[in-house]
């Protein structure tokens, strides 16, 4: 067992067990078995007759022993393992190292394997979980016993949504996903408790201390970060985040994304007409601009043209009647005058 002194505490490292084969244990143990009981056989045989008492008495004890005490626990250490899997061992209390790779291996019979999650959700300590079976009449309960294996793969956590208040104070909803898995079986079995429980929790810490960090949005002038419009950003931070969390656990976040966000449902109608009175003030500002631009072109190739000569009183009546056209939110109608102008 490796174990290393981090700050005034031991953390113990991961330790890859080298088992033996299991086929080979198996098959010589069947054999051996087989043995034994042809020896417990002959003895009986050779009691039942009378003669050779002493081989009799040797063969039967012998016999005896390995084929109904011994084989049993030598068989107790056969352990398969698919891939993406592990077991972490213990002996007497001691961890011994973890075995990893699929395949079929023989360990020490004594050895516990330990998974801190494979009773979380049993009725007791005992490495069975009761679950239902069936509805209404024909429900029933079945006891399947829980794995203690750990598994390696990439998995997936949703934590439930929940409400925040971001950087200006306004309450939102918001909710993540993380993709993760176990890396160090050791530090996530001994370290903490419950690693899942733990991940769960700290990915909560985070996301509410990320979020304190960004308003839900901003104006489209702002340069300024929100949660809105720096999704990715802040989808990297937060990984970050959880990742110097549960760096304690043994745990690799390969992502972590928001998968809904929205304001409160307290605020929502009053942030809904804010966002739109922002979009139309921003759409009105952007057609007095081509307003004002189109006017300007029009007077100047009026008079770079020779086309019609204006006095100032008459072009501010012409920019007057195009900005009204231009920025009115109706079609207009225009009075044709047949006669002078002036």
């Amino acid at each position: 067992m490796s174990q290393t002194k981090k700050e005034g505490k031991i953390v113990i490292e991961e330790v890859e067990l080298k088992a033996m084969g299991g086929m080979l244990c198996m098959i010589a143990n069947i054999l051996a078995t087989a043995v034994c009981c042809a020896a417990f056989i002959y003895g009986a045989v050779l009691v039942d007759s009378g003669e050779n008492l002493v081989i009799a008495a040797l063969c039967m004890v012998i016999g005896g022993l390995y084929a109904f005490i011994a084989a049993p626990i030598v068989f107790a250490g056969l352990k398969t393992l698919k891939p993406n899997e592990a077991l972490v061992l213990t002996l007497f209390g001691r961890y011994i190292g973890t075995l990893k790779g699929a395949g079929f291996y023989w360990v020490n019979p004594f050895c516990v394997s330990v998974n801190p999650t494979a009773g979380s959700s049993t009725s007791s300590q005992t490495g069975f979980k009761v679950i239902s079976v069936g509805e209404g009449s024909l429900k029933s309960s079945q006891v399947v016993r829980e794995s203690k294996k750990l598994s390696l793969k990439v998995m997936t956590l949703g934590n439930e949504k929940q409400k925040i208040n971001d950087q200006l104070g306004n309450p939102i909803i918001i909710g993540i996903v993380v993709i993760w898995k176990v890396i160090n079986t050791a530090k996530a079995v001994f370290d903490v408790d419950n690693y899942k429980e733990f991940l769960s929790i700290q990915c909560d810490s985070a996301l509410r201390n990320i979020v304190r960090l960004y308003p839900y949005d901003t104006a489209a002038s702002d340069n300024e970060k929100s949660l809105r419009g720096s999704s990715m950003e802040v989808a990297h931070r937060l990984r970050e985040e959880i990742q110097s969390k549960v760096d304690v656990a043994g745990l690799e976040i390969i992502e972590a994304r928001i998968t809904h966000l929205s304001y409160s449902e307290e605020i929502a109608v009053a942030m809904l007409q804010r966002q739109q009175a922002s979009a139309i003030i921003d759409a009105r500002q952007m057609i007095v601009d081509g307003a004002v631009g189109m006017v300007e072109m029009a007077l100047e190739k009026l008079s770079k043209n020779n086309i019609v000569q204006l006095d100032e009183e008459r072009k501010a009546a012409m920019v007057s009647n195009l900005l009204v056209v231009l920025c009115g939110n109706k079609d207009a109608q225009p009075i044709v005058n047949s006669g002078s102008i002036y």
